[in-house]
């Protein structure tokens, strides 16, 4: 595919110590998948935990999990996959060369992703009040909707507040790459010659909802 040169004869975006423009977005999208293999290997390793307490711990993760908020959890989830249909969205809009729809549509998504946090903050808050936190500083007296948690409550919550909680920083990096896109999104510097980054920041974007996905049905309906 030919791309398009400026009055010197240089290709604009193009790094100089690349020869063309699809060397140089095969590059950049050859890396991204990288590091979404990383971190997947990564958040293997958080489910193999899960995995591992849920096997030690089976009646703790069925007690402990009915004092999570489902419905906090649930809207959560939708937020997350509006932000996906947006962000796939800003990409296309890119592609096409809609400047209006991509900065609209990366608006939207940092919406929801700030959505999200804001929920989880009131969820975490929620569990801090209440002394459902991990290992010795758990402290909550069980009341209902069930009499007591068997065995080590705690362990529940230590694997909670990690997964989400490494889920959260995942999110809010996003966040920042979002606001990144927007920034230059309004200098103009993305169109259907220069959209590998939007598109490389929507494949993370995607991998964190998914990561989600996975999380909301272990955590929130163990049953």
């Amino acid at each position: 595919m030919s791309t398009a040169t400026d009055a010197h004869g240089h290709t604009p975006y193009l790094a100089h110590h690349f020869h063309t423009k699809d060397q140089q977005d095969a590059a950049i999208k050859f890396g991204m998948w990288l590091f979404l293999v990383q971190e997947i290997l990564f958040f293997g390793g958080l489910f193999m935990a899960y995995i591992a307490m849920r096997f030690l711990y089976p009646q703790t993760f069925e007690d402990a999990y009915l004092y999570l908020n489902i419905p906090m959890g649930a809207t959560n989830t939708v937020v997350l996959l509006l932000s996906s249909l947006t962000m796939a969205l800003a990409v296309r809009c890119a592609q096409v060369n809609d400047q209006k729809g991509l900065i609209r549509n990366l608006l939207i998504t940092i919406a929801c992703a700030c959505g999200f946090m804001v929920i989880k903050f009131f969820e975490y808050s929620h569990k801090i009040h209440e002394g459902l936190v991990p290992g010795q500083f758990y402290s909550f007296r069980e009341l209902t909707p069930v009499e007591a948690v068997t065995d080590a409550p705690q362990l529940f919550f230590s694997v909670y507040f990690v997964m989400t909680g490494t889920h959260g920083l995942h999110v809010v990096i996003g966040i920042g790459f979002l606001v990144w896109l927007l920034m230059r999104s309004k200098r103009g510097d993305f169109n259907s010659d220069n959209f590998a980054p939007v598109e490389n920041v929507g494949l993370y974007w995607h991998l964190v909802d998914l990561i989600w996905i996975f999380l909301f049905p272990l955590l929130y309906l163990v049953k």
